[in-house]
């Protein structure tokens, strides 16, 4: 039973940064696709950024590319986002997610990624 479980939205002045996390369990098989990405209330999801836990390579979107890092710490089964110079139109609700299956790096599919956690929301004034 995959699990995710994000934590460290917040609020923060525009230009400031915040640091989510994502920890993820129930994976028994290959690496998992992990992915974050970010919703507001009756908008379309947006997948934002994608890194390959089995090899460490990232992809993002254009949105946010240059001010978002995704990375993990292996060892905890952990994915972080780093976000800085946060704008306005970055207040969402983010959500991990992930995908057993081979990951593609391409962006675009981040939002049809299977396993979500709860969401964290993001408020950026």
């Amino acid at each position: 039973h995959v699990q995710l479980v994000e934590s460290g939205g917040g609020s923060v002045q525009a230009g400031g940064s915040l640091r989510l996390s994502c920890a993820f369990s129930g994976y028994t098989a290959s690496r998992p696709c992990m992915g974050w990405l970010r919703q507001a209330p009756g908008k379309e999801r947006e997948g934002i950024a994608l890194i390959y836990t089995g090899g460490n390579k990232t992809a993002y979107a254009g949105s946010v590319k240059g001010r978002f890092t995704i990375s993990q710490d292996t060892a905890k089964n952990t994915v972080h986002l780093q976000m800085n110079s946060l704008k306005p139109e970055d207040a969402d609700k983010y959500y991990c997610v992930a995908d057993s299956a081979p990951c593609t790096l391409v962006i675009e599919t981040v939002r049809y990624f299977p396993y979500s956690g709860q969401g964290t929301q993001v408020t950026v004034s």
